[in-house]
């Protein structure tokens, strides 16, 4: 008997930048059962020119007609200002959706793309990569099964250098802000994958070392619902940071070093527990290339993703909550 082909399916690419170039494509074409169709970009030129170098059949600067193209699903990996307009004609269009952080530049108009996504009953995820990491889901195991006992404190760290240019994220009208927006929803949302829902979150922002419309430094502290608390840091003005990630319990700790920040590198997992001896393990892992494969088999059964829009209308929601005391803060100290 002849096997009939399994079904594939079929992405669309809309926004053509760096990432979608380097990382997103090349990890795309990798899965067995998807397939890339169409691209688009505001620019012909570039569309065009993303779409011959990976073979891709059709490329449109109309965004209509990029959706109408046969697809079945539409990555976004636009500027953050483009995200909102995008995703409800994506909804609209009837195509799942995996989009770029952060989701939008607003919590009210993230949690406007959740409500037109599941109105159209499309699936929407958002692309936080970290989460799939083999490292990152052993230590999401432990945290699972109790072994650390009661979490005390998550602390975690995302350092880059970034000078101010020509890159959107310079741009606060097309990024919404700097590292805090650009790094520290992937922060924020480890928090909560590790931790558990935020029950509260402040912090500071601030330029020290470049200066531009947007941050180049933020730190912040949560509180969890359940059980302890949560640290974090991120810049775009650190040339060399060591980027570790630190889960400390009742009962034990565990840290991952080399990964946060890092595409392809050898990460390690230390864990200390209670009555036994010091252990860690080193694992390479193509994050990216999971999530999309995660993506990917929940797009051809039209289940939800593990990890949806509305994570990243919380992760929005949080980062609002935590510049909007720093900036009253601010304005009594002026």
């Amino acid at each position: 008997m002849k096997r009939h082909a399994a079904r594939k399916l079929r992405w669309g690419v809309a926004g053509c930048g760096k990432f979608s170039e380097e990382s997103l494509i090349p990890a795309l074409r990798l899965l067995r059962k998807s397939t890339l169709n169409s691209i688009f970009s505001n620019n012909a030129q570039r569309a065009k020119f993303i779409a011959e170098k990976f073979g891709v059949a059709e490329s449109f600067s109309n965004l209509d007609d990029f959706l109408k193209s046969e697809i079945d699903a539409v990555y976004i990996g636009s500027k953050n200002s483009d995200h909102y307009g995008q995703v409800l004609k994506a909804a609209k269009a009837g195509k799942h959706i995996l989009c770029e952080k952060p989701l939008a530049l607003t919590s009210v108009q993230a949690k406007e793309m959740v409500n037109v996504c599941r109105e159209n009953n499309v699936q929407f995820a958002v692309n936080y990569t970290y989460r799939f990491h083999p490292l990152m889901l052993k230590a999401k195991e432990f945290m699972d099964k109790q072994l650390l006992g009661k979490l005390v404190s998550a602390n975690l760290n995302f350092n880059i250098d970034l000078p101010p240019g020509s890159n959107f994220r310079f741009n606060k009208k097309l990024s919404g802000g700097g590292a805090l927006r650009d790094l520290g929803t992937h922060m924020i949302d480890l928090l909560r994958f590790f931790g558990g829902e935020i029950a509260s979150i402040d912090g500071l922002i601030d330029n020290i070392i470049y200066t531009s419309e947007v941050d180049d430094f933020a730190a912040g502290i949560v509180k969890f619902e359940n059980s302890g608390y949560g640290y974090f840091n991120v810049s775009f003005n650190s040339k060399r940071a060591f980027n570790r990630m630190e889960l400390v319990g009742h009962k034990g700790a565990l840290s991952i070093e080399s990964l946060i920040g890092s595409k392809h590198a050898i990460s390690k997992l230390t864990i200390l527990l209670e009555g036994e001896a010091k252990k860690a393990f080193r694992k390479r892992g193509n994050k990216l290339l999971n999530l999309l494969r995660s993506m990917q088999n929940a797009f051809l059964k039209n289940e939800t993703p593990l990890v949806t829009g509305y994570d990243g209308y919380i992760n929005m929601k949080l980062m609002e909550e935590l510049e909007a005391k720093y900036k009253v803060r601010e304005s009594k100290n002026n």
